[in-house]
């Protein structure tokens, strides 16, 4: 018997790509991904570098708050017109070990995360200035991410006195004042070159709850905080853990 036209199948043509196009494919992406990654890295580092000379801007918190508040109170301030002991209070109070890490104080991660100490007193100086000027406030993992790579570039770029001037001038000391310029007129009525050593403990006690805590009305909390403080800041300028800033 004879098969019919409609038996016989012709046969279907399968196109076939062999594997390395795939391949490839694959590495013109991790190319692309590795250049983009490449002008960040770089566009940050340029970033990073020019503020060491040049003062940050206004950020994008102090701008929420601005408009949050309809004012905003900040006054740029160089670190060696306030008395010596205002950035020893800020470091004895935030990061006491700011001069023998380099960004990471991994004793105190180490601590936080088994539960034998603050997740607060694991984020150093040079990270909260990372957060403050080049970031956006949140605890994402991604904006952890972030603030580790800045934190790297920082203290690559920035000496330890630059660091401790910006945080000086970024910091929150209460709602819609920025910097200890700014905080000694809003608390004391004074000139930041005419901070006392208690006003300056006072100001550091109020980190890092600016908006609970008051230096011009300490409740007890932040009178014991205070004191803590005036003894931490005279402790580091003599085992010589102020060095690095002074």
């Amino acid at each position: 018997m004879s098969k019919s036209k409609s038996d016989t199948k012709t046969p279907v043509k399968r196109s076939f790509r062999p594997i390395g196009w795939a391949t490839d494919r694959f590495k013109r992406i991790l190319r692309f991904a590795l250049k983009l990654l490449i002008i960040a890295v770089t566009a940050a580092a340029v970033i990073v570098f020019i503020f060491r000379f040049v003062n940050p801007p206004v950020n994008y918190y102090m701008a929420s708050e601005w408009y949050r508040l309809g004012e905003m109170k900040r006054h740029w301030v160089p670190i060696e017109t306030f008395p010596d002991y205002m950035a020893r209070s800020v470091v004895a109070a935030e990061d006491a070990n700011f001069c023998h890490h380099s960004g990471f104080d991994f004793s105190s991660i180490q601590k936080a995360l088994s539960g034998k100490g603050k997740l607060r007193g694991a984020s150093t100086l040079s990270q909260q200035v990372s957060k403050n000027v080049f970031l956006w406030h949140g605890r994402s993992w991604v904006r952890k991410g972030f603030e580790a790579g800045f934190t790297v570039l920082v203290e690559m770029l920035w000496t330890k006195e630059r660091i401790v001037e910006v945080y000086l001038n970024v910091a929150e000391f209460d709602e819609g004042v920025f910097g200890v310029g700014a905080a000694a007129r809003h608390y004391f009525g004074v000139q930041p070159n005419k901070i006392t050593r208690l006003q300056a403990a006072r100001l550091a006690a109020v980190l890092p709850s600016p908006k609970t805590r008051s230096a011009s009305r300490p409740t007890a909390f932040v009178r014991k905080r205070t004191s803590q403080i005036l003894s931490g800041e005279a402790t580091i300028a003599a085992d010589g853990r102020a060095d690095c800033f002074q």
